[in-house]
């Protein structure tokens, strides 16, 4: 249940010291190959990180045989400085290895606007080649948490191949992609094209539907190597799948470690004029903070579910909405409709249905509620 769990992956999570704590802050995973096809998805952010402009421009020729990842810094906004401190970091990598420094990619997540401590950061890189492993998918998935509270890995298995996977995020969690890092692995034989095609597709749906503060980060990266290890060439659709599945699971985990969360919120938008409409609704509502709140107090209030529908551009008549609360159909027709109190919000997870009576698309958005701890956890913890 790890990035190693294809075959031809090493991975190792060490502490270099970049994190006060002493924690383990650093990761690498390795693509041994035979293959060494990549894809990647970053943040849309317009001021993006040291390491997304490096890792972007690494990934043009579609491969990558390392990654290397740190907690404890984001190397965000630092100029000049900072990229030379990614390059740095990719070519010591790349040196120990035995690789060109166009084959390694950077991620980093943590404290924006702070330099790197480079005197740990690189000689925290040489221990963990030292100890690289096909064991240490745990402690690769450990080494990138900051304020998450478990470590988030997931895998999905074919016919004679593998898709794995770790992530990080429990806060800026808001498209394009939810805040996070992720490294996907397979041992499936593909080519670059048809990773960015499974990739791309799965983010869509998955990591972009997200939405637990609406905060975006300028340090999103999503990648995924290839290394051909199974030598199995699998059916395109199964393996779509798979990669679907291995982000749909992380993705999951994200909001379920959202930072302060007590409830998580599934909202699905239903009857809608195009899946563009679906989202925008599903967005409003997710980032609706009277409603999130709301569902904290265990409050089934929807009147504030219609009045973030009414925040967008979607194709509705207002007559004809539809809400329901963990199956109660609280709303019909823009109205009054079963006994709210009908609705048990006892439980950790709130399902929120929309009719928007206007067409025959849907989407699928994920949320968490808005709690005290949330508030004091951002404003005790520097991000």
């Amino acid at each position: 249940m790890s990035v190693t769990a294809a075959r031809g992956f090493r991975a190792a999570g060490i502490a270099a010291g970049i994190k006060t704590s002493g924690g383990l802050d650093l990761a690498l995973v390795v693509n041994d190959g035979p293959r060494r096809a990549a894809a990647g998805v970053f943040t849309s952010n317009r001021v993006q990180a040291a390491p997304v402009q490096w890792s972007r421009q690494v990934l043009a020729d579609g491969e990558i045989r390392a990654v290397v990842l740190n907690s404890g810094g984001a190397n965000a906004c630092t100029g000049a400085q900072g990229l030379k401190d990614t390059q740095a970091t990719a070519e010591r990598a790349a040196r120990l290895l035995g690789l060109d420094s166009g084959e390694v990619a950077v991620c980093s997540t943590g404290l924006i606007g702070v330099p790197l401590p480079m005197e740990r950061l690189l000689p925290g890189v040489e221990s963990a080649v030292a100890v690289l492993s096909a064991d240490g998918g745990q402690d690769a998935a450990r080494a990138v948490m900051t304020t998450d509270t478990v470590r988030k890995t997931a895998v999905a298995r074919g016919e004679g191949w593998t898709v794995g996977g770790m992530a990080k995020g429990a806060g800026m969690l808001a498209p394009g992609l939810a805040t996070m890092l992720a490294v996907l692995t397979t041992d499936a034989d593909v080519d670059s094209a048809w990773l960015e095609g499974a990739l791309r597709d799965a983010v869509r749906v998955t990591f972009d539907r997200v939405d637990s503060d609406g905060c975006m980060s300028t340090n999103d990266t999503v990648l995924l190597l290839a290394s051909g290890a199974g030598e199995v060439v699998p059916d395109r659709a199964e393996f779509a799948e798979a990669v679907r599945a291995v982000c749909a699971d992380l993705a999951r985990q994200l909001t379920g470690d959202a930072e302060g969360a007590s409830k998580e919120i599934r909202i699905e938008v239903a009857g809608a004029a195009s899946e563009d409409d679906a989202v925008e609704v599903g967005r409003s509502i997710a980032r609706n903070n009277l409603l999130k709140c709301a569902i904290h107090g265990e409050d089934p209030n929807w009147g504030r579910v219609l009045s973030a529908i009414g925040t967008t551009s979607a194709v509705f008549e207002p007559d004809r909405l539809g809400v329901a609360i963990n199956g109660v159909p609280v709303c019909r027709g823009g109205g009054i409709g079963e006994d709210r109190a009908l609705v048990d919000m006892s439980g950790r997870d709130v399902g929120i249905t929309v009719d928007l009576g206007a067409g025959p698309h849907s989407a699928v958005l994920w949320t968490n509620d808005l709690t005290a701890d949330y508030v004091h956890e951002n404003s005790e913890y520097s991000s």
